[in-house]
């Protein structure tokens, strides 16, 4: 019973990460959307007159990695849920030991993406809103207020990454409950629960404690 409740929250758990997933990797694809597919994150801003610029942009490739990532991760918790659901209702199936070992391996992988993903929006972030405010602007969100060039860009950019990197933080918490679940399961399963015969030592000691110890004929 206990072990169906740990896997019972477990989907839950993977739940909850579908939906941060998803919110990451949709938050930070509008913001690249919106400096025109550069990507925002470690880059660093001018002011041309009274409009901000982003003069030098990282590499598109470091926003599609940490957008993938989440997005990935979002799709395999989804696709976990619906095979689960198949499983219980449809063949009312349970997942063996092999199948526990492969989605302890892949949660941890799935770790290690999540801390590296909320690690960039975290530092790249940082260093945005450093090349932003060294300009006499007061934050990142006010430069949301200041104009852009191109006009139009960056809408609501510092917002949307604010929404990724919180979401990416949650999300590697999540990650790490899901492992421990599954650690917990494994080791359950690996320990047989055999019922006591009567001639085990384990048998004897809990009925001298029951009835008292049974003294030996000589």
């Amino acid at each position: 019973m206990a072990l169906l409740w740990l896997q019972r929250f477990e989907l839950l758990l993977f739940a909850a990460t579908f939906l941060c997933g998803a919110v990451a990797a949709v938050a930070l694809t509008r913001t690249q959307g919106s400096f025109r597919g550069s990507c925002p994150l470690y880059g660093v801003a001018t002011l041309n007159d009274s409009s901000l610029a982003l003069s030098r942009p990282s590499a598109p490739s470091l926003c599609y990695f940490v957008a993938g990532a989440s997005g990935l991760l979002a799709l395999y918790c989804l696709l976990l849920l619906l095979f689960w659901v198949y499983c219980s209702c449809i063949e009312n199936s349970q997942r063996g030991r092999t199948g526990l070992c492969i989605v302890l391996a892949i949660s941890a992988v799935a770790i290690f993406l999540v801390l590296v993903s909320a690690c960039i929006l975290r530092f790249g972030t940082s260093s945005l809103c450093k090349s932003i405010v060294s300009l006499n602007i007061t934050s990142c969100s006010d430069a949301q207020r200041t104009p852009w060039i191109p006009p139009g860009t960056a809408l609501q950019f510092y917002s949307n990454l604010h929404n990724a990197e919180t979401s990416s933080w949650v999300n590697l918490v999540l990650w790490c409950m899901i492992l421990v679940l599954q650690v917990v399961q494994r080791k359950s399963e690996a320990t047989p629960n055999w019922p006591l015969e009567r001639g085990d030592p384990e048998w004897r000691s809990e009925t001298d404690v029951l009835v008292g110890p049974r003294l030996s004929h000589s």
